[in-house]
This record gives structure tokens, C-alpha cells and sequence, in this order.
């Protein structure tokens, strides 16, 4: 079974998005941030995604040009209405509402040999460090300053965590740091 990696981006003062809840100044140029060496790494390394329901409300259901073209498994509590754009035969979407370890399940089993990736806010990242789910967490780090908004690290969970550096990435927008979870 591959790993399972949680993967966020923050301002320079670890907030996922501003006080108004917006994203836009985390992410200026979304096919700049495609074409990057770390976005490819990851692209080609994932075989699953598990998404928080926020995280796919924001697509409004529609995964058009999605970046990762694999099963996606969303957790919530209930089901949406509406179609759902852009599956294929790669990218299927399942909606899990039975819980955290079900999602884990379902996407371990489609990603096999490769990564699991988890997409979403700092709720659903939290939910997987706290019940020991991640082996690894991808950051990415914009020089933006947001003063306040939704914290990625809650630091009550996250004392005890230790981490080892293993990998930089470079780019114009953004510094990517990744690091494995020591167990």
C-alpha cells in the first residue's frame, strides 16, 4: 500500500485562508502552479484523493480539468444533489459518509501501489493526523501575510508531532516543504 499525504497550502503566518474565508491570494496563478515540479511529482505519485466537502462545495461540482485524474472519495454527511462534472473513466467521484476510516479504506484499495492524497481544509487534515492516518505532510508555503483566518496546525493536536524535512521545491509564487511524520 502506498502513503497517505496530506497536502495544504498557507500564508507565511500558517493561515489557510484570510479572515473573509477567501483562498485567492494562496493561489495567484493556478497553471503556474500546474506546471510545477512539485505539482507534477505529486500528480504522478497519486492514485486516490480523500476531499473534505468544503474543499469539493468550492469546485460546485464540477471537476472539469481537475488536476488529479484518479478516484476521489469525499467525506461528508450527507450526499449532495446535482450532477457531478467531469468524471471519467479515471476520476470517479464516491461520497462517504460512514467515516474517516472508511474513506482511508475505500482509497487505499483504489490507489494501491501509489499515494493517497488528502485535499481539503485544515478540519479534514486534522481528523487525519489526530487518528494517525498520514505518514507524510506536502506544504506549501505563499509569501503572503493574512494577520488572521483559519489556522492549518492546531497546536493542541499537534504538539507531540514529529516531523523530518525530506524534500524542497522552488518556484516563483510559493516554497514547497515535505515532510515524513516520524512514528
Amino acid at each position: 500500500m502506498g502513503k497517505v499525504i496530506i497536502g495544504a497550502t498557507i500564508s507565511l503566518d500558517g493561515f489557510m485562508n484570510d479572515r473573509h474565508g477567501d483562498i485567492s491570494r494562496l493561489y495567484p496563478d493556478f497553471e503556474a502552479l500546474r506546471s510545477t515540479e512539485m505539482l507534477q511529482e505529486e500528480i504522478q505519485a497519486t492514485g486516490a484523493v480523500v476531499m473534505g466537502r468544503r474543499s469539493y462545495d468550492m469546485g460546485e461540482g464540477d471537476l472539469t480539468g481537475y488536476e488529479y485524474q484518479v478516484p476521489i472519495f469525499v467525506l461528508t454527511h450527507a450526499v449532495p444533489e446535482g450532477e457531478i462534472k467531469g468524471q471519467n473513466d479515471k476520476l470517479t467521484v464516491t461520497f462517504v459518509t460512514d467515516g474517516l476510516e472508511s474513506a482511508f479504506e475505500q482509497a487505499k484499495n483504489a490507489a494501491g501501489e501509489k499515494q493517497v492524497t488528502v485535499v481539503g481544509g485544515a478540519n479534514t487534515a486534522q481528523q487525519c493526523l489526530r487518528a494517525g492516518l498520514a505518514d507524510e505532510i506536502h506544504m506549501g508555503i505563499v509569501p503572503v501575510l493574512f494577520g488572521e483566518g483559519l489556522r492549518f496546525f492546531d497546536p493542541l493536536v499537534n504538539e507531540q508531532l514529529q516531523l523530518e524535512k525530506i524534500r524542497v521545491f522552488e518556484s516563483p509564487t510559493r516554497t514547497d516543504l515535505w515532510f515524513r511524520i516520524v512514528k
